[in-house]
């Protein structure tokens, strides 16, 4: 395995041309704490967790303890945080998780990572496609007595998606922004409302006795929430457009994770209260995602839960926006590393952004949006099935691949720092990071056994293996990719992980000779 320094020096030493040009490297201070934040809470949807995965997780897992899952959860993943924004200090490069493992257990496992990590995130975004649109046509059919076909919405989303991928990421933090704050103000104003106006069991605490968290529901009931959080590991993705890389990702990594945490454990903590936790399994069953909605309904009233409405829209493509960005960058990334075709790893315009990873991004959610259009009817006669499908397979999928990737980049961070010899130094570091892969291997682990259960197939149905396996297959094609560019271009698979750092290495042996 090819030592980090090795490797930089072998990559400057052969020379790559392809990182001439400012096309080469994302536009730098762009992109302060307060913008970098807002582009990775919106990932996180809080919304759309509070009213769809939450009630998800009560009706078909039956675990009245969610919030104390959430905070496990928490726990996890600022261990996993500690030593991978440590990482972010010494590298940065669009590509962050497919970047760090390359530096930790090098160039192949680097190409495997990148693979993954590209259809991970295209899974997620592409999946929230089908549920905006979805709730679109619903909103169309309740507000305007208008029939309106799910992939409509979702087809106008993917294209004006498409079209802010390549405008500034300031432009696009200043719209997720506004969506995001909008959002979390009304759900702490339900959160407000359930405590100051409990059901029949009162101001109960129930929801946090670990007894809740007993039975066979638990570890599957790890794998929804768990994927509640993704979006707070994006940050290192915009590393190469900060002024400040090594201070602000880690500052916004922890408090992303940990705002997270918070405010879905309070959030679900309030579901139970509202309901009353002896009721809150029965309620989520009946009401499914409208929980929320009838919750509202009840305490703060028509106007307010029509508003709710619209924000659940909103924040659906605030985070539909954000999962874009990120597929954009890792696309860019991969593009300037040799992983994709060169033309991926420049960036567009005036604007610095990875234009044809927008491209790419945008293509192919209309490609898959189309595909399950044309499935409608058809053959279940069931006109919810294709963008329900679309929804739960994309989203457990990405969510897959993002914690096979975090149980990785775990490893890699014990590697990289033992290999530098700074085992001592970063001791600490290095026990959160084994204790957190150990954690997301067991979830990882739970989450390929239940998957039947969490796509809502049975237990026979193909689906169970097949699904999961696209995960798989991007790890193997990802990582004879790169065994064989390390036989045939061992120069191009030098340069795997290295970034904007290969170019200025080329850059300041320009100068030099």
């Amino acid at each position: 395995m090819t030592t980090d320094s090795s490797r930089t020096s072998r990559a400057t030493a052969d020379g790559i041309s392809t990182f001439k040009g400012r096309e080469r490297a994302l536009r730098a201070d762009r992109l302060g704490t307060g913008g970098l934040l807002l582009s990775v809470l919106a990932a996180t949807a809080p919304l759309m967790v509070v009213a769809g995965v939450m009630p998800t997780t009560f009706a078909v897992m039956g675990i009245v303890g969610q919030p104390l899952l959430f905070v496990a959860l928490g726990v996890v993943l600022v261990l996993f945080s500690l030593g991978y924004a440590e990482m972010s200090r010494h590298v940065h490069n669009a590509g962050a998780f497919y970047a760090y493992i390359s530096r930790g257990l090098g160039g192949t496992a680097g190409a495997g990572a990148a693979l993954v990590a590209l259809v991970a995130y295209n899974s997620l975004q592409v999946g929230i496609y089908g549920i905006f649109g979805f709730e679109v046509s619903g909103l169309f059919a309740t507000y305007a007595d208008l029939e309106v076909a799910w992939w409509i919405p979702a087809l106008v989303a993917v294209l004006a998606v498409g079209a802010l991928g390549w405008l500034k990421i300031d432009v696009n933090a200043r719209v997720l922004g506004v969506l995001l704050v909008i959002e979390v103000l009304l759900v702490v104003v339900f959160d407000v409302a359930a405590i100051a106006d409990p059901g029949k069991e009162g101001l109960s605490l129930h929801a946090f006795n670990p007894d809740t968290l007993t039975g066979a529901g638990v570890g599957t009931a790890l794998c929804f929430c768990i994927a509640a959080f993704l979006g707070f590991e994006q940050a290192p993705v915009y590393a190469e457009e900060t002024s400040r890389p090594h201070v602000l990702v880690p500052r916004v990594m922890f408090l992303a994770v940990t705002g997270v945490a918070v405010f879905f454990a309070l959030s679900s903590w309030a579901l139970t209260v509202a309901t009353g936790p002896a009721g809150i399994v029965g309620a989520s069953q009946e009401q499914s995602a409208g929980l929320l909605f009838f919750l509202t309904e009840d305490r703060l009233g028509g106007t307010f839960t029509d508003v709710l409405h619209v924000l659940f829209v909103t924040g659906m493509f605030a985070a539909m926006l954000s999962f874009h960005n990120v597929v954009a960058r890792y696309a860019f990334a991969m593009g300037r590393e040799g992983l994709l075709p060169a033309a991926f790893g420049r960036t567009t315009g005036t604007s610095g952004a990875p234009g044809t990873g927008s491209l790419l991004q945008t293509v192919i959610a209309a490609v898959l949006v189309l595909a399950f259009a044309l499935t409608d009817d058809k053959p279940t006669g069931d006109p919810t099935a294709p963008v329900l499908h679309l929804f739960t397979w994309g989203g457990n999928v990405g969510a897959l691949g993002v914690i096979v990737l975090m149980a990785i980049a775990s490893l890699s961070v014990v590697v990289f720092f033992v290999r530098r010899g700074a085992a001592g130094a970063q001791s600490w570091r290095l026990v959160t990071s084994a204790l957190a892969g150990i954690a997301l291997v067991v979830i990882a682990g739970y989450t390929v056994r239940d998957f039947d259960v969490l796509v809502g197939a049975g237990p026979d149905s193909s689906l169970s293996w097949v699904l999961p396996g696209i995960i798989g297959l991007a790890l193997v094609t990802g990582l004879a990719q790169g065994a064989v560019l390390r036989a045939r271009a061992p120069e191009k698979h030098a340069r795997i992980g290295l970034g904007n750092e290969a170019f200025q290495l080329e850059k300041e042996a320009e100068r030099t000779s």
